[in-house]
């Protein structure tokens, strides 16, 4: 029996675990380790899959334990990676895209052959079950003559609107093409072969910060084995429609690649009158299998097995096949991925040169004298309240995890540090000369230990770090989530407290009130300057449409709002967010917490009823069963717990769950009177700022 392939992550980031889960599922592989420069990250990982965690790609390779190695990192580095691997004789598969363009995938795939390695690229949508049953087809002829083929992707990306800014994808507007077009690409090349571009053009441009313009959308013309082909791209607040299309003398196809779900339409011989009949009863009959077949895959893996993680499996399995048997997984071939990449760096060269162009930053005519600092600076509302700062007359420091933040207008006032938060030492110095720390960093974790090590550890370090460093404030965040919200009856001020046991609350509800209860020791025990802020539902310019405070969202077309939608939520602005946490630095309120909630206003109904008036859009509203949602949640904790055996899996309260609905409302008086706060009180200005204004769907 030979022996199993091993395998290495190198890059611990969010896309290494679906990595990690379909090598598990692999036949003839083994994750042997799991690599990151953050050994928090690396540890993490690896224990879960019984692998062991470098931090060094040098180690990882000199450790002999590896075979083959996923290169996970951000895309700049793949190359450098790659290479470095391929010479330590190891099997390469890089993630897409696998390098910034086509000259530097060929030099991986040059490495490649000079190693005697495989090199494959990790287009995994190409694994799809679904999708190898339309490429069969049509290589067999059941779509007759392949005339056309239009392959989208659109699909809401955020981050352009509401940002984190410094993101790899965002650094440049052709980094959007290279991001998302080798998914289309790959599907294009894989069918037809070398493709080849005659036309590229963009769209829908949105400004980041320092009016860095961006286009949301890329419509790309080609040919390949005398097909036409439209590639289109689309990132504004749209339906999901992550598609290829066929268009054939026999047939089209069209498959789904986000649900694996493919549908082929035929004509049919019969006469006028039934032969319409006969087409949708047959486009229904093959709907209902495909939902039927997917659900029931999915409810016997217990969603394990979701179309996402099916192309993860099935790019595996053909990789490691291949390589087992001593050839190239051709589909995924460092061959396939150069092509890919120059018709990508074709596409781009099509588009005109403003579309490309990168706003310089602002010259800097003075270095910053910073005396607040911003945590979290780079969030929804670190980013209003940095720049209500700046306004008002400070210099202001925002620690991020890059050196670079959303500020390339204001240059001659913040400035970015990276440290870590896990650092006393380093917050401490990154705290030199700072008078005001503002807190607004959160870990959005999966067990209660990481939320002891990641959220109440860092906040309770930065608190200590604020009395090293002799800050005069520390303005903390926290959340109204930590409330019991389930009483309409019951109304909610500063003064009605969190429960004393919160272990049958979610984990960020919980988290968040653990953090505020340690830093109140420390403001009790030993001085801490500490001022505590709970922001209510935050909307406003940059914020998301899809905001989960309200409702559960299924695309941007629908959502179940928690409860019946019908009583008020407690909105606020971001500005007046922002405006609230900044007459928190010299009020005498050392001590005390803030519910930073807006006067009543809307419900979740009125909200959206709101945006269909304001916008045109109408969204499909469904009141959402609480009680549903507990039983659901019920099931799932059962399933989680005692048959797939997942340590630390919780269980939210039922009040838990009707907290999300806001049922009790607050009272904001306390705020209004100790700090002079006036958040907006017209409704008619409110809608404008919250909706109108607020660039909700992108365009």
């Amino acid at each position: 029996m030979s022996k199993p392939t091993r395998v290495g992550l190198i890059g611990a980031g969010y896309i290494a675990t679906w990595h990690a889960d379909a090598l598990k599922a692999t036949p003839g592989v083994t994750l042997a380790a799991v690599c990151d420069v953050s050994e928090t990250a690396a540890k993490g990982l690896a224990e879960g899959y019984g692998a062991k965690p470098f931090t060094s790609v040098d180690d990882l390779i000199a450790s002999g334990l590896c075979d083959a190695v996923h290169i996970l990192t951000p895309p700049q580095l793949h190359k450098e990676i790659a290479i470095k691997c391929l010479q330590g004789g190891l099997h390469v598969l890089v993630e897409k895209p696998v390098a910034e363009s086509a000259d530097e995938t060929r030099a991986i795939q040059q490495a490649a052959e000079k190693a005697g390695k495989c090199f494959h690229a990790g287009h995994n949508f190409l694994g799809l079950p679904s999708y190898q049953r339309m490429k069969a087809q049509m290589a067999g002829g059941a779509y007759g003559r392949i005339s056309g083929c239009e392959i989208s992707w659109a699909l809401p990306l955020s981050p352009l609107r509401s940002g984190p800014f410094s993101l790899w994808l965002l650094r440049q507007p052709k980094n959007l093409i290279l991001e998302l077009g080798p998914h289309l690409m790959g599907f294009a090349h894989d069918l037809f072969g070398p493709v080849q571009v005659i036309h590229a053009e963009a769209s829908k441009p949105i400004a980041l910060p320092g009016d860095d313009m961006r286009p949301q959308g890329f419509r790309i013309l080609a040919r390949a084995g005398g097909v036409d082909i439209t590639f289109v791209i689309s990132l504004v607040e749209t339906m999901d429609d992550r598609s290829v299309t066929l268009r054939g003398s026999s047939a089209r196809a069209r498959l789904d690649f986000a649900q694996d779900v493919l549908i082929v339409e035929r004509e049919n011989a019969s006469d006028l009158v039934v032969n319409p009949l006969r087409r949708q009863l047959d486009l229904s009959r093959q709907h209902l299998w495909e939902g039927a077949k997917n659900a029931g895959v999915q409810l016997a893996s217990l969603n394990t097995k979701n179309p996402y993680g099916r192309s993860f499996r099935g790019m595996n399995a053909a990789v490691y096949g291949a390589i087992g048997g001593g050839s190239v997984a051709m589909s995924f071939s460092g061959d396939s991925a150069v092509a890919v990449m120059q018709a990508l760096d074709d596409a781009i060269n099509l588009l005109p040169a403003d579309v490309l162009k990168v706003a310089a930053p602002s010259v800097q005519s003075r270095k910053p004298k910073p005396t607040a600092m911003v945590i979290g600076g780079t969030g929804f509302i670190g980013r209003a309240l940095t720049r209500r700062l700046v306004a008002d007359g400070r210099d202001v420091r925002v620690l991020s995890r890059g050196r670079s933040g959303p500020f390339p207008d204001l240059p001659d006032n913040v400035e970015t540090v990276s440290a870590s938060l896990h650092d006393l030492d380093g917050l401490t110095q990154a705290m030199e000369g700072i008078e005001v720390v503002f807190n607004l960093a959160k870990a959005l974790e999966t067990s209660w230990a990481d939320c002891l090590i990641n959220d109440v550890g860092v906040a309770t370090r930065i608190g200590m770090a604020c009395e090293k460093a002799g800050v005069k404030r520390l303005v903390y965040t926290g959340t109204i989530a930590s409330y019991d919200m389930s009483d309409p009856g019951k109304q909610i001020t500063e003064q009605t407290g969190f429960a004393e046991d919160m272990t049958d609350r979610n984990l960020y509800a919980r988290s968040k009130a653990e953090c505020e209860k340690q830093l109140m020791k420390l403001h009790r025990e030993r001085g801490l300057p500490l001022v505590i802020a709970r922001p209510g539902i935050v909307v406003g310019a940059g914020g998301p449409l899809q905001h989960w405070g309200i409702g559960r969202w299924h695309g941007a077309g629908a959502v179940r709002i928690w409860g019946h939608g019908r009583n008020i939520l407690p909105f606020v602005l971001n500005d007046d967010i922002a405006d609230g946490l900044v007459r928190m630095i010299d009020a005498p309120v050392e001590g005390q917490s803030f519910n930073l909630v807006g006067d009543p206003m809307l419900s979740a109904r009125d909200y959206f009823d709101a945006i269909h008036a304001e916008l045109g859009a109408r969204i499909r509203v469904s009141p959402g069963n609480l009680h549903a949602f507990y039983a659901s949640d019920a099931v799932k904790y059962g399933l989680k717990k005692y048959a797939l055996r997942r340590p630390g899996v919780i269980r939210p309260s039922l009040a838990d769950w009707k907290s999300r609905a806001h049922f009790s409302p607050f009272v904001n008086e306390k705020p209004k009177r100790l700090l002079g706060w006036k958040p907006e009180g017209d409704r008619t200005t409110f809608i404008k700022k919250a909706i109108t204004q607020a660039n909700l769907f992108g365009f």
